[in-house]
């Protein structure tokens, strides 16, 4: 476990927020010598979010003022994502950023925590559930909600783009990413019907390079063949689950949609799926009430 001390963190709730105002907002801790970017707000039952890549928490900007009315709501962004520290000699993993959360929420003392979780965020839960079920976490998993991720490297199907950071050209394709090829490649994830509009554009790309980010995206892409690496580890995860779960989809996603669902109901008993129609990768951004509506459905089974 890296070096860890907790700090304190924003605590009353809010409405939607700007970008500025969402950091302004927030609060850094500590680990491993590196700053870290987190968030809280509401009273309740603990509701920890875990972002997707490239981006932030600040992807849950949107379902944020929705669901720190109900719970007590926590945010942060992983190390080399957001407003947190992206140091450039590291070596980024879905293992290490687990045990930034896992010793985040155990410096918090909270003894139990529901977890929503998106694109690369999903493999960090997995890993979560798999220590869970040996024993290793000194909280309890009460339930887990995963949005489009790739739970299954097998039917994962990632854009060109980061095939190419993936590949031996990846740190050149990173540091010489343009604003212009970003954006062409971003809105691909989104559904036909809710494109991103230039603001949001310019706050993504503005959250990727805060702290020279473009630098270490060919490193923060390797999780993808993590995925493959863990692949028994991590789906055996999700089949054990003792924890009420539930996948909620954009289906229009080009990356881990429709194909992931199938997948999904075939190897997870009792596959309590939501599918959104018409909506890409990022279905809490696109359609946060579908999204929020799907959770307090599924929260009160719980």
């Amino acid at each position: 476990m890296g070096q860890f001390m907790a700090g304190e963190m924003a605590g009353a709730s809010e409405t939607a927020a700007t970008l500025e105002a969402w950091q302004q907002t927030g609060k850094w801790f500590s680990y491993g010598g590196h700053a870290v970017f987190s968030r809280m707000a509401g009273q309740g039952e603990p509701l920890v979010l875990l972002h997707g890549f490239p981006s932030a928490s600040w992807d849950w900007s949107r379902l944020w003022p929705m669901l720190t009315r109900h719970y007590q709501v926590l945010a942060l962004d992983m190390l080399g994502f957001g407003f947190s520290d992206k140091p450039q000699s590291y070596r980024y993993s879905i293992e290490d950023q687990a045990d930034l959360v896992q010793g985040w929420l155990e410096g918090l003392g909270l003894p139990e925590v529901h977890l929503m979780a998106h694109d690369y965020g999903t493999s960090v839960v997995q890993e979560l559930l798999a220590r869970d079920q040996e024993g290793t976490l000194g909280f309890r998993i009460s339930s887990v909600c995963l949005l489009n991720g790739g739970l299954f490297p097998e039917v994962h199907s990632p854009l060109f783009i980061q095939k190419v950071l993936k590949s031996p050209l990846g740190g050149l394709i990173s540091r010489g990413l343009t604003k212009a090829t970003f954006e062409r490649s971003f809105r691909r994830l989104f559904g036909a019907d809710n494109q991103p509009d230039r603001d949001d554009l310019l706050d993504f790309w503005h959250l990727l390079n805060y702290n020279n980010g473009r630098g270490i995206l060919h490193d923060l892409i390797q999780f993808m063949e993590e995925r493959r690496c863990h692949r028994n580890r991590w789906v055996g995860a999700l089949q054990h689950a003792d924890q009420p779960i539930r996948l909620v989809s954009g289906m229009a996603d080009p990356v881990s949609g429709a194909a992931m669902v199938r997948r999904y109901r075939e190897l997870v008993p009792s596959a309590d799926v939501v599918s959104l129609r018409r909506v890409g990768h990022y279905p809490h951004f696109e359609k946060p009430w579908d999204v929020f509506s799907a959770y307090r459905e599924f929260r009160k089974t719980v």
